[in-house]
């Protein structure tokens, strides 16, 4: 059993739906419909849960029918094999997903306003975007392009990306996205796998107040991916100064300058939709497959009931094409809510200059990572005191735990009647597998609920549930949004290893989690970094939870050395606010915060000073590269420069391991 504290406020209530609110949200709709169209009713969100995962097919085909999803064929069975991996979903369906977004392509709102930091915001309508992507359609119709061919996007979020996405959609050819901020060498490890037909590129873009130079890595990514057989050009801020001599060279503006009428592919349910990616820093990155019919579902479900996205909403996610919250971003499209994407840094140029777009642009959901809500926090910034957000509803956090300290800044900082929600899935499932639901309370500190259809359980060592417990977060129940396969691995063999050797026949994510009594739940950090100190184990997050609540400490990072016959050594990073000193005083506060408010047995043997924490691109602090590397790993061996928001700082820690060794 994993040992686990409970911080000062954990489960402290903070904020609960109203009345009125519990009645305007889709979920408390859908509830109402299954009532009069299926005979279920539920008393509440457990009993909804409940009946989600133990009437699978049920469920699904709620679904389905709640929606009105665009397809043909025979719903039934919902599912004709259970088993995972090889869970088969509707294969009698056939359907687009191109299809079901776009029908909701009607008059000349917004269905994408798009701000980048060297221009002022630019909307797209429904209409615009529907003409764009069937014209684009045809064009790579007519260069060859057909369905299960791969097309790769190096591209900023720009309403461009989504276009291209789309169009790809509606022929049945498969998208994958890398962002502009991935040097060559990861790109290149991810596109060499699928072999794309296509590439559709940026030479340039903006962030943070500078321009960003991409064309040679074009040029580079060119050369060394010979099944390129065109590349479409968006042009950045620095086109227009300029030739350009990628080959086989398209501009954006021809390949969309003729307007075609829609025209989508309806496939088999499972028929790839895109391929997305792990994080790559070390080793080849999982190049995942998801469906189209998966991800029509899932993000309907998880878009619509989990979040609350109406037509007519606006949802803005902070994240680069190359994460997943850029697809979960695209897919709130098929609710009928508009989508904000936001380019550039968003502290470029002040602080609170973000805020001001939210409240400018009518935000009403907003997505980030965890830690840009703990860097405003840190920052003293208080958005209420400069905007009003009248129309902001809710506040996502993911990537990782968020701090209770952060969750009450937001409700004192941001705006008292906010429903904030933390939320933990990944680009494995495109989704969440724990996240919130809009007619629960919050807590502080927690996770509201295991989402509809996902049957999510912490098992100890021997494989069995546990509640109040520290287990393994794992999946008992197939999903739609599963990956399918992986690209490369005709024998599934690496999909069964990634997560289905440690319990056969149960996904094992690689979390630990505590479920509560009342099926809220809180995140200790991966399981592949626990720290097992003296026989007692404790997950990474229970001790940044600690030491990051101290006003002194921005950021940290623990990892345990257990060096071969000799005691372990566990150092603690710290990165300290402008103005801090880590002096004898602030060391032995860390220790005294942990060791009071963690665990004894997992007060630091070190406490280091660092400018900063590795991170990948997708903001992970990268726990097992660095400890690879204190135990005398090659630095090139643990971590690809360009798979890391900051590569520099390793440096530091490659000075650290060479000092220990000495």
């Amino acid at each position: 059993m994993q040992a686990h504290s409970s911080p000062e406020g954990l489960g402290e209530l903070l904020w609960s739906p109203s009345p009125e609110q519990i009645r305007a949200s889709r979920l408390h709709h859908y509830r109402q419909w299954l009532a009069d169209e299926r005979g279920v009713r539920a008393a509440g969100y457990e009993d909804l849960w409940r009946w989600s995962v133990d009437a699978l097919e049920a469920f699904w085909q709620s679904v389905w029918d709640y929606f009105g999803v665009v397809g043909e064929g025979e719903r039934e069975p919902a599912l004709s094999s259970r088993q995972m991996p090889g869970a088969r979903w509707f294969p009698n369906m056939r359907l687009n997903y191109a299809e079901n977004l776009l029908r909701n392509a009607t008059g000349e709102r917004p269905a994408i306003i798009a701000r980048t930091e060297n221009a002022p915001p630019r909307e797209v309508s429904w209409a615009e975007l529907e003409r764009d992507t069937a014209a684009l359609a045809a064009r790579m119709r007519a260069w060859g392009v057909r369905p299960g061919d791969r097309v790769a996007g190096y591209l900023p979020n720009r309403p461009e990306t989504v276009v291209a996405f789309l169009a790809c959609a509606s022929i049945g050819a498969i998208w994958s996205s890398c962002a502009p901020d991935m040097g060559p060498s990861v790109v290149l490890d991810r596109l060499r796998q699928i072999e794309p037909c296509l590439l559709i590129a940026s030479d340039s873009h903006a962030y943070n107040g500078r321009l960003h130079d991409r064309a040679s890595q074009v040029d580079e990514l060119l050369a060394q991916l010979p099944s390129v057989r065109r590349v479409v050009h968006v042009p950045g801020p620095l086109a227009g100064g300029r030739a350009n001599g990628w080959r086989d060279r398209v501009d954006w503006a021809d390949a969309v300058s003729e307007a075609a009428p829609p025209r989508y592919e309806r496939l088999p349910f499972d028929h790839p939709l895109w391929i997305v990616y792990s994080s790559g820093t070390t080793g080849l990155p999982k190049a995942m497959v998801h469906s189209h019919g998966g991800i029509v579902l899932t993000h309907l479900k998880t878009m619509a009931l989990q979040h609350d996205l109406r037509p007519g909403d606006r949802l803005m996610f902070l994240g680069s094409t190359g994460w997943i919250v850029w697809n979960l971003q695209v897919g709130a499209l098929l609710t009928g809510a508009s989508i904000v994407l936001f380019d550039g840094h968003p502290a470029w140029p002040d602080g609170e200059s973000l805020w001001r777009f939210i409240d400018a642009q009518g935000v009403t959901l907003f997505g980030c990572g965890a830690a840009y809500l703990v860097n405003c926090m840190k920052d003293g910034l208080r958005p209420r005191d400069q905007v009003r957000l009248d129309r902001l509803r809710a506040i996502n956090a993911t990537g990782s735990p968020l701090p209770i300290d952060a969750y009450r800044w937001v409700y004192d900082a941001v705006k008292p009647d906010l429903w904030l929600a933390s939320i933990s899935g990944g680009t494995d499932i495109a989704s969440g597998f724990v996240a919130c639901a809009p007619t629960l309370p919050v807590h502080a500190g927690e996770i509201q609920c295991p989402e509809l259809g996902v049957a999510a359980f912490a098992y100890d060592e021997e494989g069995r549930p546990v509640v109040d417990q520290v287990g393994e977060l794992v999946i008992t129940q197939p999903m739609p949004s599963m990956p399918v396969f992986f690209w490369g691995d005709p024998g599934g063999r690496r999909y069964r290893e990634s997560y289905f050797d440690t319990f056969p026949g149960a996904w094992r994510h690689g979390d630990w989690i505590r479920f509560t009594p009342r099926r809220s739940s809180v995140i200790y950090g991966r399981s592949d970094s626990t720290i097992n100190r003296f026989g007692i184990r404790m997950g990474t997050a229970e001790i940044y939870r600690v030491v990051e609540a101290l006003p002194e400490v921005r950021d940290s990072l623990v990892v345990d050395l257990e060096y071969l016959g000799r005691p372990s050594f566990m150092p603690l990073f710290v990165v300290l606010q402008a103005g801090a000193t880590l002096d004898d005083a602030l060391r032995e506060r860390i220790r005294a915060q942990i060791r009071t408010k963690a665990s004894a047995r997992h007060v630091p043997d070190d406490v280091v000073q660092v400018d900063e924490i590795p991170r990948t691109l997708s903001g992970k602090k990268m726990e097992v590269p660095v400890r690879k590397l204190l135990l005398g790993a090659p630095a090139d061996k643990v971590a690809s420069p360009d798979a890391m928001q900051n590569p520099d700082s390793l440096r530091f820690f490659v000075r650290y391991a060479d000092g220990r060794r000495a």
